[in-house]
Order: C-alpha cells, then sequence, then structure tokens
C-alpha cells in the first residue's frame, strides 16, 4: 500500500532560487503545451501526451535551459496537462459550458514531480536532481520521526510563502484475518451510527468546524465582493478568506483523522462495513436542500472519512467494505416493510408492524442484514438476529434476503 507524507521544508535564499528558477521552466512547458493543445483543439486534432513528450528533446536542443529541469519533471507537467484535459473532456459532455484548463500566470509556483527517479534518500537527507548553472544543491533534511522503506515519487509545491516535500512511499500491510465479528456503519453529517454483531449501537458525533467559520467567511466574502478586484482592500481581504478557508479544512481534516483513528482501535470487529454512499448523487436529489449541500462539498465528511478508515484498517490487520446502502433507511429492520423516509424525519416508525427506532439505527441495522445474508454467512447471519431481538427488536426472518444470499 502507497501512503503520502508531507512534510514542511526550509531552503536556503541560493535553494530557493533554484526551485524557482526549475518550477518556471515547468511552468512555461505547461503553458506552450497548453497552447498546442487549444490550437489542435480548434482544428479538430486530437494531440496526446506521447505526442508532446516525444517533442521534448526538439525544445531542449532549441532551448538549452530547460536542460536545467529533471526530464522526469517534465514529462510528469506534461501529464498532468493531460489529465487536465482529460477532466476537461468528461466535463464538456455533460455540460457544453465547460472551460479548457488555463494558463498559469508569472506569480504562480508550478508543482515539480520526480516520479520513480531523480531523487535520493542517504542518512536522512534527500537530494533532488537537476542541472542549474548555479549548481546549488537541492539537500533537505527529512526529520527522524519519518522512516520510508521505499519511495515512488517526491512532489516540490509551494503554499503560500513555506515550501513542503510530498513523499510517496510503500508501507506494509497487515495480513487480514477474519475473526467472525462484523460492525455496519450508517454514514451521516451529524453523525455516524454503528451496529456490532452483539446488536449493540454506538453513535459518533461529527465534529463541524466548517460551520464555526461559516459566519465570518460570508462576512469576508461580502466585504471582498464590494470591492474593485485586485485592488487593495481586495486583496487583503482576500488573504484573510484564505486563510479562514485554510484553518477551517485544516481543522476538519485533523477530526476526521481523530475519529477514523478512535473507529479502528476501539472496534474489535476485523471488518467494517459502510455505505457506498457519493456526496455528488445526493445532492442532486433535491437541489433545493442548500444546507445539505454545503455540508457535503468540500467538507469530507463521509468520502474522507472512509478513505481515511480503510488505509488505517489495512495498517492493523482490518478492512472496510462499501456495501450497497440503496433504500436502507426506508426498509423496516423487522419486518422489511417499505415507507417513505424524507430526510427531515429522523425516526422510524412501521405502520405495518409498529416498530420504533431511530432512521439511522434502522439503516445500519439493514447494512449488516445485507452483508451477512448476501455473502452466505449464515452462523454470524443469525447470531446477530438472535442478539438484536434480545435487546427488544423483533426480527423476522426475510425470506428475499435469504434467498438472494443462497
Amino acid at each position: 500500500m502507497q501512503l503520502t507524507q508531507k512534510i514542511k521544508i526550509s531552503p536556503t535564499k541560493e535553494q530557493e532560487m533554484v526551485l524557482i528558477a526549475l518550477s518556471e521552466k515547468c511552468r512555461l512547458i505547461y503553458n506552450f503545451a497548453l497552447t498546442e493543445r487549444k490550437e489542435a483543439f480548434v482544428k479538430g486534432i486530437y494531440l496526446d501526451y506521447n505526442k508532446q513528450q516525444n517533442g521534448l528533446p526538439k525544445t531542449k536542443e532549441k532551448y538549452p535551459e530547460y536542460c536545467w529541469v529533471y526530464s522526469k519533471v517534465l514529462q510528469m507537467t506534461l501529464k498532468n496537462l493531460d489529465n487536465d484535459f482529460k477532466s476537461f473532456f468528461a466535463l464538456i459532455k455533460k455540460d457544453a459550458t465547460s472551460k479548457q484548463p488555463n494558463y498559469k500566470g508569472e506569480k504562480h509556483f508550478t508543482t515539480m514531480c520526480y516520479n520513480q527517479s531523480g531523487f535520493k534518500l542517504n542518512k536522512g537527507i534527500i537530494t533532488l536532481s537537476h542541472k542549474h548553472p548555479s549548481k546549488i544543491k537541492l539537500n533537505f533534511k527529512i526529520p527522524e520521526k519519518f522512516i520510508f522503506d521505499k519511495i515512488y515519487q517526491v512532489d516540490v509545491y509551494k503554499n503560500g510563502k513555506q515550501y513542503f516535500l510530498s513523499i510517496t512511499y510503500d508501507v506494509k500491510e497487515n495480513e487480514f484475518t477474519d475473526n467472525g465479528l462484523y460492525q455496519a456503519f450508517d454514514l451521516g453529517i451529524l453523525k455516524h451510527t454503528a451496529v456490532n454483531m452483539s446488536g449493540k449501537f454506538f453513535e459518533t458525533t461529527i465534529q463541524r468546524p466548517d460551520r464555526y467559520w461559516e459566519k465570518s467567511l460570508s462576512d469576508i466574502q461580502s466585504r471582498k465582493d464590494h470591492c474593485k478586484k485586485y485592488s487593495r482592500k481586495w486583496i487583503f481581504y482576500n488573504d484573510v478568506w484564505n486563510k479562514l478557508i485554510k484553518k477551517s479544512s485544516n481543522q476538519m481534516k485533523d477530526n476526521i483523522h481523530k475519529l477514523s483513528r478512535k473507529v479502528i482501535d476501539n472496534t474489535k470487529a476485523n471488518t467494517i462495513i459502510v455505505g457506498d454512499l457519493s456526496p455528488k448523487q445526493m445532492c442532486k436529489i433535491d437541489k433545493r436542500q442548500k444546507g445539505l449541500h454545503r455540508s457535503l462539498h468540500n467538507t469530507g465528511i463521509i468520502s474522507r472519512f472512509v478513505s481515511f478508515l480503510t488505509y488505517k484498517a489495512k495498517l492493523v490487520g482490518k478492512r472496510v467494505i462499501e456495501n450497497n446502502e440503496y433504500k436502507t433507511s426506508q426498509k423496516c429492520c423487522c419486518c422489511g416493510n417499505m415507507m417513505k423516509m424524507p430526510l427531515e424525519k429522523r425516526e422510524y416508525i412501521c405502520d405495518k408492524c409498529g416498530n420504533k427506532i431511530d432512521r439511522d439505527r434502522n439503516s445500519a441495522v439493514n447494512m449488516m442484514i445485507n452483508y451477512l445474508s448476501q455473502n452466505g454467512l449464515w452462523t454470524a447471519y443469525w447470531l446477530f438476529v438472535s442478539n438484536l431481538r434480545q435487546t427488544g427488536l423483533a426480527i423476522v426472518n426475510h425470506p428475499q434476503e435469504i434467498t438472494n444470499g443462497v
């Protein structure tokens, strides 16, 4: 399994000068290649990554200063442009107003990607290859707490006035062993509800720093909108707005990291079942629910939580399985009766069997039953159902589920 570690570096003035010079060459290559792409697009000619990559040697002969940059870095710059255009072609099929990738401005620091080669780690010092005339070595110290067995890629980028290394490295996974214990999660934007094989429920409340910063961001955005673009006041408010956004995002990411770690450390089950929710699809259900859309977009409450949970589970020999969550909130976990359940209705009261249960708990039970029955885990299925009956939930056998399992 591959993970990525972000490390802050403090280059000297000479090293910073070299980094800026190399990044500028990558920026120009990106812009030149973008111009070729746009001209070819107008003429109806398809220009792909391989054609532009094969033209790099001629570019270096004509402009020798591009030889300063490690060859793989220039290739990855063109690869990033190719990915941008692939995204553009995918978007334009759905929306004809989609715009092509933009040019990078003079102040933009282009990320330099050393993929598989061009770097060397020795005794806690990482060295990046280049051929700048100054011959200043790009050596950066890696903190002792970071230990990398095998490095696949090193990215150099700038955020504000600070420089960072993004190191992609290999991590050994612990072998998964099925201990016969399972846990199902119903994911939400305010809380995650889980049920285990013993029929016990527990809920994890999601901290929402984005809501704390929401009013301040709205006020700053309003003031910025009343200023002339790129004026002194506009730049000031824009900087403040970016700082608040960054702070909110960092706090949210930190909370999700802690929550996923808490779940992995405290559950005895080696198999964790989560719903295959798609925030984009959820926002398309009802476009009028602006509050829900704001909670889903750019927060990572669901998708980021699942990704963090997945890789942390692999590190300790557990696994996370995404299972179909279709209509699990509308189906009674006791009798299988289907009811319409709008989001504002938080309690499930079955009009057929009288079952009264929180909608998230009802969904979690249905997810557990679906997974166990569909995968033929009958011993675990009957154990889970009998434990739920002891808690007061009169679970009856669902013939359609048993048929699907067989």
